[in-house]
């Protein structure tokens, strides 16, 4: 492709809204363009990365035995309503014109599995696994850095139908190991974590982060051990001993207008660690139940809900926090509750003499303890663990590191399948519900990962794998070395590299500038040595630069993408199962 007829609108100025460095870089190289918010076009070197990556995540989930179809993005709304999952608040709703309820498919369990429990008779008809590659609809409230959080995406979503818990397992390890290659063969430096199934569902789920400094998600590594888990999901060891102390006689006080943890600490001089937060919660089941965790934490409620034998939880209205604790919000204490369940966060075994509210309006309560001033129904891992909490496999610690989630793959076990009536007859002819995993992989969040992580002052650095075009050739006097600069570019791309060739009327300092913010990763300058037959050829981002004869520089620059992809699918290669 001649740069002069490439539609490569690049800007020199960094755009306002954009925050990400990914975000700054792909709209400055011209390769996406906002609509909306959270809505993005892809220009044409944009849409040629997330071609090139959905090509690999498809021939890896081929490699792992699943069949490509594609379904409908449009789905009716009674599909949703079987499995419970209309009232996901991120769901994109309408209606057409005969006033049936319609939505935009988030992801497509409802849509697959109707179609399985419509065929599927047999257990001979079993593993089964199916996968498409499209947009996916998500009304989020705060898209965020580009197509990062976006409200309109490319995704990789997979589903797999069993008979047996083990042939489930089996699978959910090939997946495993099939996202894993994937981000290998991105070039991309990632943590596969522990993670909460959310509105998906399922026993066990495992994300793949994409470990950046700006990332969203916080995740959570042992420096001895490969335990490995999201905020949301991770455990935190015991600790050690607390202190011994006396017991203090209780004091109440005044704290008029004093809600907050901080308000209250100030107020009383007394640090947040001293407090117990007690938070009041009501089940799907109309049970009232209160978490307390130190002041200086806070309340996990993936964790609550588990401890609840996975009962969905919410935070309790003002009317039930006031005729629990008679007292209005922000005074509440875990002492003389009546007709609730009191689960302690195990970190409240250590220490006493406990700062709460009083149970009564502008008033707390010093010096309670548990035992003497109130008791726990249940002892429970309750807060969000944090860098330097102990590690719950072995004596190691805990560090915090951010990430942007870049697949995420599901035990579903019959979530669905029982739901929807999917079911198959066994060898004995009798019916058995059948058991399912899912798997999701954005693509084109996947892009505006890579950007993120790989970077420099100068512009993007993609790997040979996904890159727009595998070369860019830099002629910088046209009408001079024009010619040969173009008998040069079809010998490149009749030697298998794709080449984007700047015959630009541009100064020198102007190509170099575009070519390393477009970060295409072969770079050959035909320039003052082209009159003695040579070019100058290098690796975007790295210093090394290599002078080579004209006649060999197409074989030599074959040679450098087969190394460059041989490194990627050698990473690739050495992938394992890590469940």
């Amino acid at each position: 492709m001649n740069y002069s007829r490439a539609f490569v609108p690049t800007l020199r100025e960094v755009p306002a809204e954009a925050e990400l460095i990914s975000h700054r870089l792909l709209l400055r190289a011209g390769f996406m363009r906002k609509l909306a918010s959270g809505v993005y076009s892809w220009l044409p070197l944009g849409h040629r990365v997330v071609q090139k990556v959905a090509a690999i995540v498809r021939e890896e989930n081929n490699r792992a035995g699943g069949q490509e179809l594609l379904l409908p993005a449009l789905h009716p709304r009674e599909l949703w309503d079987e499995t419970g999952r209309s009232a996901v608040d991120v769901i994109f709703r309408l209606k057409d014109r005969n006033e049936r309820d319609l939505v935009l498919g988030m992801t497509h369990e409802e849509v697959i599995t109707d179609i399985v429990r419509g065929e599927v008779r047999s257990y001979r008809q079993l593993p089964l696994m199916l996968y498409q590659i499209q947009t996916k609809f998500r009304d989020e409230p705060r898209p965020r850095g580009g197509v990062i959080r976006g409200r309109e995406f490319l995704m990789h979503d997979c589903y797999s139908f069993h008979t047996s818990q083990e042939s489930l397992d089996e699978t959910y390890r090939q997946m495993y190991v099939c996202y894993g290659r994937i981000l290998k063969r991105l070039g991309l430096d990632f943590q596969v974590v522990e993670a909460e199934s959310g509105s998906i569902g399922g026993s066990v789920s495992h994300e793949y982060m994409i470990v950046v400094d700006s990332g969203e998600d916080t995740i959570l590594l042992c420096d001895s051990c490969t335990y490995a888990a999201n905020a949301e999901r991770c455990e935190i060891g015991q600790g050690a001993d607390g202190e011994a102390f006396e017991p203090d006689p209780v004091k109440l006080v005044q704290t008029p207008g004093r809600r907050t943890i901080d308000e209250v600490t100030d107020f009383l001089e007394v640090p947040a660690e001293k407090m117990i937060k007690t938070l009041i919660y009501e089940t799907g089941g109309g049970e009232v139940v209160v978490g307390l965790v130190r002041g200086d934490r806070d309340l996990n409620e993936a964790k609550l809900a588990r401890a609840l034998g996975g009962a969905k939880v919410a935070l309790a209205s003002p009317e039930t926090i006031e005729k629990l604790t008679g007292a209005p919000v922000g005074f509440a204490g875990p002492q003389g509750l009546k007709g609730a369940k009191i689960i302690a966060d195990g970190e409240l075994r250590n220490g006493g003499n406990w700062v709460s509210g009083a149970n009564e309006a502008d008033a707390h309560i010093l010096n309670i303890n548990e035992g003497r001033d109130f008791s726990v129904d249940q002892w429970a891992d309750l807060r969000v663990a944090t860098g330097g909490d102990s590690c719950p496999r072995c004596s190691g610690t805990l560090v915090e590191k951010h990430g942007v989630e870049a697949g995420h793959i599901f035990k579903l076990g019959t979530k669905y399948s029982a739901a929807m009536g999917a079911t198959y007859l066994d060898a004995n002819g009798a019916g058995q519900t059948i058991i399912m995993g899912t798997y999701g992989f954005g693509v084109t969040r996947a892009v505006a990962a890579m950007a993120e992580q790989m970077a420099d002052a100068d512009g993007l650095l993609w790997p040979i794998s996904v890159a727009p075009y595998e070369a860019v050739l830099l002629c910088l006097n046209v009408e001079e070395d024009g010619a040969l600069a173009a008998k040069l570019c079809d010998e490149l791309e009749a030697a298998g590299v794709s080449v984007l060739y700047d015959d630009r009327a541009e100064r020198a300092g102007v190509k170099f500038k575009d070519a390393d913010l477009i970060g295409i990763p072969i770079q050959i300058v035909v320039g003052r040595s082209a009159k003695d037959g040579k070019v100058e050829m290098r690796v975007r981002g790295r210093s090394e630069k290599k002078e080579v004869a004209l006649s060999h520089a197409a074989a030599e620059a074959a040679a450098l993408k087969d190394a460059l992809l041989a490194e990627l699918d050698g990473a690739a290669d050495a992938v394992r199962p890590g469940v």
